[in-house]
């Protein structure tokens, strides 16, 4: 009897390990050693993107292990599956600058580890298969969009796949561009529907893209048919267009655009003031305009409660990146209400050094100095490390 059991447990484990073998085959290794598998065979690479946690992706596993769809990706694809979780899929995913938007995310590269192909896949055999046939006819390849936009195509379906490849590899002049077709072909009275809702959600980075504008604008409708995550989709459009890499060159009302987008869909005024803060400050800098500066500054500083750290970052701010002297008589102002407040013998060593910096850009020597030897003084006393403060005396005789 236990041996009849014995080869029964075996019969079954062996008919579990075939069934197992008929899906894709995923290789369990590094992604460098699996590039160098494929290498050797020739292949293209199959990459899933995934955590263990992810509810979706464990509706894949059936799919992946299908018998068809095994067929199909282990004669065209080395394939590998990276948990989005681990560290060293986060260090690759930055190194091939590649955004995750959902999971699972399906990749495919070349054997040199450049992406071919992409494809957020819905939940079925045939989906899956008809992504990996798209992968390997470099016709039907993602990486043939860009080229296939330029050369004139904006139909809708294929301006929001290409808008969602652009978010893959961080391409956003792509994307912006991509939505900008697309919105234009949008009735201003399609906006809030469900598709362009969806757009919105997943696809649409710029504040400025029509469609943005009229979520917006027209926020309390948006807030009527899908509640608060409205709001949230439209800060987040706002904020991420401020702080991305052409937010930088904003320009002052450009800035202000921000600020009062953040107050019409109902953000605080104080908060979106401290938001837009010092992308506005660091605007008038790189115009010349450090008068302006100043006084965006110090209008904020009236209407927030500032600590004596965020003082010293702000008299430093101005100290370094002024273009002139012209908000001297702000600066030590602030720094006297820092003095004010009360604070470290190491903060107070801080501000008077700043202090110094200030007049001495004012041209006032005397003042500078004075408050210099102050600094030197307090950095003693507080067995601070003295050489800025010696130099700074130096550069004042």
């Amino acid at each position: 009897m236990p041996m009849r059991v014995s080869f029964i447990l075996l019969f079954c484990l062996a008919t579990l390990n075939t069934l197992a073998q008929k899906g894709i085959a995923f290789q369990q290794a590094p992604i460098s050693v699996v590039l160098k598998t494929a290498q050797k065979a020739q292949k293209p690479v199959f990459v899933e993107i995934y955590s263990p946690d992810c509810h979706v992706c464990q509706s894949f596993i059936p799919i992946l292990a299908d018998s068809r769809v095994g067929k199909s990706y282990n004669s065209k694809f080395v394939s590998t599956k990276l948990d989005i979780g681990q560290p060293a899929t986060q260090n690759w995913l930055k190194a091939k600058k590649l955004y995750v938007p959902s999971l699972p995310l399906f990749l495919y590269l070349d054997s040199s580890g450049d992406i071919i192909h992409f494809a957020m896949s819905q939940n079925s055999a045939d989906e899956v298969i008809r992504h990996g046939n798209n992968a390997v006819t470099a016709s039907a390849r993602s990486n043939t969009w860009k080229q296939r936009f330029a050369s004139g195509d904006k139909s809708p379906n294929f301006l929001i796949d290409l808008a969602m490849y652009s978010r893959v590899t961080c391409d956003t002049n792509t994307n912006i561009a991509a939505m900008e077709a697309y919105a234009a072909q949008q009735p201003a009275n399609t906006h809030a529907n469900q598709n362009n809702w969806l757009v919105l959600q997943k696809l649409i980075i710029d504040m400025n893209n029509p469609l943005a504008k009229s979520l917006v604008s027209n926020i309390n409708l948006y807030k009527q048919q899908y509640g608060k995550p409205a709001v949230d989709v439209a800060e987040n459009i706002l904020m991420s267009s401020l702080y991305s890499s052409r937010g930088l060159r904003y320009s002052p009302a450009q800035i202000q655009q921000v600020y009062n987008g953040l107050v019409q869909i109902g953000i605080d005024p104080k908060t979106a003031s401290s938001r837009t803060l010092l992308p506005e400050v660091n605007a008038y800098f790189k115009l010349g305009q450090g008068a302006r500066a100043a006084e965006r500054m110090n209008n904020h500083i009236n209407t927030h409660s500032l600590s004596v750290p965020e003082y010293i970052y702000v008299a430093r701010l101005f100290n370094r990146a002024s273009p002139d002297a012209a908000d001297v008589t702000y600066l030590t102002k602030w720094i006297g209400k820092a003095l004010s407040l009360r604070t470290t013998t190491g903060e107070q060593a801080d501000l008077y050094y700043e202090q110094a910096d200030a007049y001495r850009r004012a041209g006032k020597t005397a003042d500078a100095k004075q408050a210099a030897q102050r600094s030197l003084e307090l950095a003693r006393a507080g067995q601070i490390d003295t050489k800025r403060n010696t130099d700074q005396l130096n550069k004042l005789k």
